[in-house]
This record gives C-alpha cells, sequence and structure tokens, in this order.
C-alpha cells in the first residue's frame, strides 16, 4: 500500500487535503466494490459506482456510522465537516456535502495513518448502509 509522507503529525493537514486524499481512496474502495458485484462494461459499472460515491449516500453511511467512531475519528470527521469549502456540492445540499466531505477526511486520516483495517471496516460498513437504501 502506498502511504505518502504529507505531516509528521496528521493534525497539521489541512481538512480539504484530507478529504482529497479520503475522496480517491473510497472511490477507488468503490470501484472495486462494484467491479466484484458485476462484469458490465465500463459505463453501465460508472453508473452502479455513483450510487456510492454521491455526497447523499456518504452523507448518510456518515451519519449511521457516527456511533462507531472513536473520538479521535470523530475528531476529524468534523474537522473535514466544518471545513470552509470553496466548491458546493450541484446535486446535495449543502448539509450532505458538509458531512460527506467530513466522510472523506476521515478516510484520507485513517489511510495516511495507516490503519488499514479500521479503513476496511468504516467503507464496508458504509457499503452496507448504502447497499440498504
Amino acid at each position: 500500500m502506498i502511504i505518502p509522507f504529507i505531516a509528521t503529525d496528521l493534525r497539521e493537514i489541512n481538512p480539504s487535503v484530507l478529504a482529497y486524499i479520503g475522496d480517491s481512496v473510497y472511490e477507488l474502495y468503490s470501484r472495486c466494490h462494484v467491479s466484484e458485484r458485476t462484469a458490465a462494461n465500463s459505463g453501465k459499472m460508472h453508473k452502479l459506482n455513483v450510487k456510492y460515491v454521491s455526497a447523499s449516500s456518504q452523507a448518510k453511511a456518515a451519519m449511521m456510522l457516527t456511533d462507531e467512531l472513536t473520538e479521535i475519528e470523530h475528531e476529524y470527521f468534523l474537522r473535514g465537516r466544518n471545513s470552509n469549502s470553496p466548491t458546493m456540492s450541484k446535486n446535495a445540499s449543502p448539509m450532505d456535502y458538509m458531512n460527506a466531505t467530513g466522510f472523506e477526511a476521515l478516510l484520507g486520516y485513517l489511510f495516511l495513518d495507516n490503519q488499514g483495517d479500521r479503513l476496511d471496516y468504516i467503507i464496508q460498513k458504509a457499503f452496507e448502509v448504502i447497499d440498504g437504501e
């Protein structure tokens, strides 16, 4: 697994950087999740993947997982959620977008902190929530 060195103390990393990293990690996991379920062409897989990566789905998963987060995980979620994002989603409410950004920041933190087992657990739980919709 590639673990880039960004900072000695992960609290020094801007929440938008954590969300940026977390977004790419989650995208890869979701593409693998979709590929396990279908051998369709790439266009169809992309449409299926949108279900997992949309801000509203990520926000719903984040809210369902809040009680399972450790104190430090919750802090990273809040840092991401409360960061001042220069952009907003066209297809999600501002609150969903903020919660999705918090979720991505949490994933970025777990990835950069080399907490692979915890990252796997959180993402698998998110997929269960989204698949249950």
